[in-house]
């Protein structure tokens, strides 16, 4: 399979007033978290949360900030997340995935929304119960 690239809209969650930023992200499953250039962070102007240690694909690892909190925006899906700042592009992992119900469809090289959830993302509540309703307790 080849890369896959999403154009996908971010901004700081916490500063609603700042403008938005258009990013052409790189789709990546085997990442785990979204990471940003150290440029859109000083444009976003997010907070930084943390340092991370990070593991690059060649194995060498590094000391990165953990910034946040970023809304993340794709299909007109939406998810709350931190970034990890390193790199000269976007990219997107599988956690911000996983949370806004969209995958990778290889055969068309190309991320696409849940097609078991095409209009609203679907989630995993596993081992949630139910609330009970009022009249429940009588």
């Amino acid at each position: 399979m080849g890369l896959v690239y999403q154009h996908i809209r971010l901004s700081n969650a916490a500063r609603p007033e700042l403008e938005e930023i258009d990013a052409n992200a790189l789709v990546d499953s085997g990442a785990i978290d979204l990471c940003i250039t150290p440029l859109i962070a000083k444009q976003l102007r997010l907070t930084k949360l943390e340092d991370r240690m990070i593991t690059m694909a060649d194995g060498r690892s590094e000391i990165v900030e953990y910034v946040g909190p970023v809304l993340v925006e794709v299909f007109g899906r939406r998810t709350f997340t931190g970034a990890l700042v390193t790199g000269n592009q976007v990219l997107l992992g599988a956690i911000p995935m996983e949370s806004m119900d969209v995958l990778i469809d290889p055969r068309r090289q190309q991320l696409i929304p849940n097609p078991a959830h095409p209009n609203i993302p679907g989630a995993m509540a596993v081992g949630v119960l139910p609330a009970r309703k009022e009249d429940d307790n009588a």
